[in-house]
């Protein structure tokens, strides 16, 4: 005869404390911390706890039996079931309050690092419509709300077009608003939604991987460029044609309209080709005069009016002078390395992939700038002694790694052309804590500023400056 399974507690009148990763709330019961979804800071709640282990717990907010002052109406019908904007419930000035503690005690605590200046930090210009891309999926497993469950157009309809709802992957929550892109975004998937059930074209079907339709990217830029991509899983030319036609006469906006054809397993598209069916094949974009040349699968900050606000700071404590070296470490296509050219005598970037190496250099022709070079290839692997001794030590070194942070021969390698500053740009500060750890026995942190990318969500990037002990 089976065990069964233990029930786990119901517990009550929790004050949640703070703000944690992942977007989760935190509070604390008996001697363990506990974990809960859609709680602000200053509830008092009770929770269903889901999972208990020795040194915490995860749990169901129940009840909040008393509100924080720092709560606010969530203003999105889809809040708490797509995950993208986990936050929204929280004043905008709390948000920053916590991703500025949440950068503090991650250098602090793991990296335990001694930080002379900690700068405010860098709130975005707009805290909604600011995502300049965004991807949906298609698929003929809709998840349902509780506004579903009943109503006839489910029983005829379940396709659905938006975002993947946790913990199962198949199924996706048909996005009726959204307010992370500019309102045009949002114009353009309801259309093709519309368009898509009007013409009853088959959805993808993630478990057995079949389906007319799978996914679909809308890109803008400041300069009024929109690229609308659509990927099929057939090239059914009637179809699809059709498709695109409708779109390009609903929306003279769209300045590219593109496809792809994907029956792969996965849905990755930067290895396929890119078709155009109307208007230009790239868009481009404009930060303090520089131009950037943005393909369809070129990697561009999504935060398009905070980028720039980031990368004039990281100019400005860059301290560049005409005379300087400058290596720029993970360039992607080359956005900053080609910001602050202007500055350096020679500007050195490194990137692993080609492809964005491609588009650093055309974005350096685009704009006249000859001293800049980049090159392809695994970091450790190409920043070798004989390669800082044929392009020259480095002055200075800006790095700005994935999540993952930088690897550890990697941060060798800096430590041994010894650059006399550096500045650190990470979207994951526990993994820029402890690459700065290894560093500090030769490198005082002289400022950190985080920078708030991802309004109403947990993520935030963290700026730092490293000037060399001896210097």
């Amino acid at each position: 005869m089976r065990n069964k399974k233990k029930e786990l507690p119901l517990i009550r009148d929790i004050r949640i404390t703070d703000a944690g990763a992942e977007g989760k709330a935190l509070g604390h019961w008996e001697d363990k911390v506990v974990f809960v979804r859609n709680a602000v800071p200053g509830d008092v709640v009770d929770i269903q706890l889901t999972r208990q282990k020795k040194n915490y717990c995860e749990g169901r907010l129940v009840n909040i039996s008393s509100y924080s002052p720092h709560r606010e109406e969530p203003f999105c019908r889809h809040f708490g079931i797509c995950g993208g904007c986990r936050w929204q419930n929280m004043k905008y000035e709390q948000q920053l309050h916590f991703k500025q503690k949440m950068v503090e005690d991650q250098l602090r605590r793991i990296g335990k690092l001694e930080i002379e200046d900690w700068q405010p930090i860098l709130g975005s210009p707009l805290i909604r419509h600011y995502r300049n891309k965004m991807e949906y999926s298609f698929s003929n497993v809709r998840y349902l709300t509780r506004e579903d469950e009943g109503t006839p157009e489910v029983e005829k309809n379940m396709n659905a077009l938006g975002f993947h709802v946790a913990p199962t992957f198949f199924r996706v929550l048909d996005l009726r608003e959204c307010f992370l892109p500019p309102p045009l975004s949002d114009q353009i998937r309801l259309e093709v939604r519309k368009y898509a059930l009007e013409k009853r074209l088959e959805y993808y079907d993630l478990r057995e991987h079949r389906g007319y339709l799978r996914n679909m990217f809308v890109r803008s830029t400041s300069q009024g460029d929109w690229m609308l991509i659509m990927v099929f899983t057939g090239d059914d030319k009637g179809s699809r044609e059709a498709l695109l036609q409708h779109m390009v006469s609903k929306f003279p906006e769209l300045t590219s309209v593109m496809y792809v054809i994907n029956n792969k397993k996965n849905d990755i598209i930067s290895d396929l080709p890119v078709h155009l069916f109307h208007g230009k094949d790239h868009m481009m974009e404009s930060l303090d005069g520089i131009r950037f040349r943005i393909g369809p699968v070129s990697f561009f900050q999504t935060n398009g009016q905070q980028v720039l606000n980031l990368y004039r700071l990281v100019a400005e404590w860059a301290g560049i002078q005409p005379h300087e070296t400058v290596y720029d470490l993970y360039t992607g296509t080359g956005t900053i390395a080609n910001y602050i050219a202007g500055k350096a005598r020679a500007v050195i970037g490194i990137e692993y992939v080609e492809s964005a190496v491609e588009d650093a250099r055309l974005n350096s022709e685009l704009n006249g700038i000859t001293n800049t070079h980049f090159f392809a290839g695994d970091m450790h692997r190409i920043l070798t002694p004989e390669f800082i001794a044929q392009q020259g030590r480095p002055d200075l070194i800006i790095t700005d790694p994935p999540r993952a942070g930088m690897h550890e021969k990697v941060v060798e390698q800096i430590l041994d052309c010894a650059p006399q500053r550096i500045v650190y740009v990470s979207c994951n500060s526990a993994t820029q804590a402890r690459d700065a750890a290894l560093m500090k026995d030769a490198y005082r942190i002289v400022r950190v500023r985080a920078v708030d990318m991802f309004p109403h969500t947990q993520h935030v990037e963290s700026v730092m400056l490293l000037i060399r002990k001896d210097c």
